[in-house]
């Protein structure tokens, strides 16, 4: 067993690694193993595992989740099956996707996807999966909490698994990072723009006014649909928002503007996570 973790500890760190490096998994890495599961939560490395189970001949069972949502997929499954590409040839903009850090995730949903891809691994090994590639989403607050897809066969045109002369582009070589638009956007450190300081405070040196006087939590999309209705009875108060990454509460200050709020309204960088790391490590961080 310690043989195997520590095997095991070595795929994911030099996997982690390549990732970091953008470039592209060695096949010989998964080549082992009859069934790839994706558990990761950002696009590099799932196109790469999409592209290295295409390259393998090997299903590719991916879960993923964020908030109160997530969904199951087999991609590259049988004859039909479209890979990950097929689904999503273009990459979203890095800033315009969230982490799991970022947007948060309730951890019971990934408990419920991750049993599904467990299941969906065992099906395929026994042979009891009906081959037919679908997408299965779960959302926490739905009723019915499951909805499944039928998947589109895969494109003859993909560069990943096309048909030879008919497939557009080349995957060879690909830097995944640089393909799907570069790293995740550092927002703490974009935090300052220029011609927004007046909006914004640092929580090094001034949070300690937020966090002793907080007055009320306001959801991000209540606030946004109604600013006024959030507005301090004194005018003449200075106000400050405060989130858990200093991302919503930037949003929060705009809409407060717009709506015609005056005063000080000022949004905190880095929010509640710049407090704890850079003031106090006590302060817990939700």
């Amino acid at each position: 067993m310690e043989t195997g973790q520590l095997a095991l500890g070595d795929y994911l760190r030099y996997g982690r690694q390549m990732i970091l490096d953008g470039f592209g998994l060695p096949a010989g890495l998964l080549e082992p193993f009859d069934i790839i599961l994706d558990c990761t939560d950002n696009a590099p490395t799932r196109y790469l595992l999409s592209d290295t189970a295409v390259a393998l001949r090997k299903p590719l069972v991916s879960g993923a989740a964020q908030k109160f949502d997530g969904q199951l997929c087999t991609y590259n499954f049988g004859d039909e099956g479209p890979c990950y590409r097929c689904l999503f040839p273009r990459p979203p903009s890095p800033e315009m996707t969230g982490s799991c850090q970022e947007l948060g995730i309730l951890g019971a949903v990934t408990g419920i996807i991750g049993n599904m891809q467990a299941l969906e691994a065992i099906k395929i090994i026994t042979g009891l999966h009906d081959g037919k590639p679908s997408l299965l989403t779960f959302s926490a607050l739905s009723a019915p909490p499951f909805r499944s897809f039928k998947l589109r066969r895969r494109r003859e045109n993909c560069p990943a698994c096309g048909l030879e002369g008919i497939r557009i582009g080349s995957i060879a070589e690909t830097d995944y990072v640089a393909f799907c638009g570069g790293h995740q956007p550092d927002w703490e450190s974009r935090g300052m723009e220029e011609n927004t300081s007046d909006a914004r405070i640092n929580a090094k040196t001034r949070l300690g006014i937020v966090v002793h006087h907080l007055t009320s939590d306001v959801p991000l999309k209540e606030l946004v649909s109604d600013p006024l209705s959030h507005a301090p009875s004194n005018q003449e108060s200075d106000t400050y928002v405060v989130c858990r990454l200093g991302n919503d509460s930037q949003i929060a200050v705009e809409a407060m503007r717009n709506a015609g709020m005056t005063g000080v309204i000022k949004d905190v960088v880095g929010g509640l996570k710049a407090w704890s790391r850079d003031v106090d490590k006590t302060f817990p961080v939700y």
